[in-house]
């Protein structure tokens, strides 16, 4: 009887204990499958639910709202490449001080050399057709007098060994060394010409060089890029050679207006 009271006692404390050490382990041991958890796993109540916290409200705008209001405030861009000046275009800046340095080298010259002879551009562009006939001219001449020249010298036979150690054909040998000394004849022409023709007009050599520069330097501020040439737009007279007068000259200006009008075209 002792016994059974007393071991009815000791399942009771027992009992007792374990109840007040659960909460203790509960508080104390953290589960490894909870982690996440903050309320006990044997809380019959739900824990509440997190409210989401609001935002503060900025009156700052934020970067993406500026780069739109940005794109929409900016007005579309024209596409001015095939409305731009045409001389403007070709013109670079080492054109435009070539020019600039032509026209100062002119009145420098005319500064330090009064006695010389003043040219207008109608005068220079005379003096200069008259200087090609005398270069052409020459050329006729030259070639003609070295081709006849050179057959007499082949047909001594002073060449006859030259000759003889070409696999060709003699004739057809004989006939090219002509033809050569002909066209030595032609190159040579030009600078007889020249030289010819300043000797003739010694007082327009210096106002001639002067104005030449300078109609050069004009003609490389004015013309055209060649880049964007095709077969349906060629480039119109690039180095001007075909310039013998001033309207020759304004006629020039217009196909470089008119190249660059066909380019803006095609673009």
């Amino acid at each position: 009887m002792f016994a059974s009271t007393a071991t009815t006692m000791f399942r009771a404390g027992a009992g007792r204990s374990a109840n007040a050490l659960q909460p203790t382990l509960l508080r104390n041991v953290a589960c490894p499958y909870a982690a996440g958890l903050t309320a006990s796993p044997f809380s019959m109540t739900t824990p509440a639910p997190k409210q989401p916290q609001a935002r503060p409200l900025s009156t700052r705008p934020t970067p993406s709202s500026l780069l739109v209001k940005y794109r929409v405030a900016q007005p579309p861009r024209r596409n001015t490449s095939s409305h731009h000046h045409p001389t403007q275009a070709a013109a670079t800046p080492d054109a435009a001080a070539d020019a600039n340095a032509a026209q100062t080298a002119a009145k420098a010259a005319a500064t330090a050399h009064p006695e010389q002879a003043v040219l207008d551009w109608n005068s220079f562009f005379q003096l200069r057709k008259a200087r090609r006939r005398w270069q052409s001219g020459f050329s006729v001449v030259g070639a003609l007098g070295s081709g006849s020249s050179g057959a007499l010298v082949l047909s001594s036979g002073m060449a006859d060994g030259l000759v003889s150690q070409i696999p060709l054909d003699p004739l057809i040998t004989l006939g090219l060394m002509t033809m050569s000394c002909a066209a030595l004849g032609w190159l040579v022409g030009p600078s007889l010409g020249s030289a010819v023709f300043n000797a003739l007009k010694s007082k327009y050599k210096g106002p001639m060089a002067v104005k030449e520069s300078e109609f050069f330097a004009r003609i490389k501020k004015h013309r055209v890029d060649p880049s964007a040439s095709s077969v349906r737009n060629p480039v119109p007279d690039f180095y001007g050679e075909k310039i013998s007068s001033v309207a020759g000259y304004r006629q020039w200006l217009r196909d470089q207006r008119s190249f660059n009008k066909k380019k803006g075209g095609f673009v």
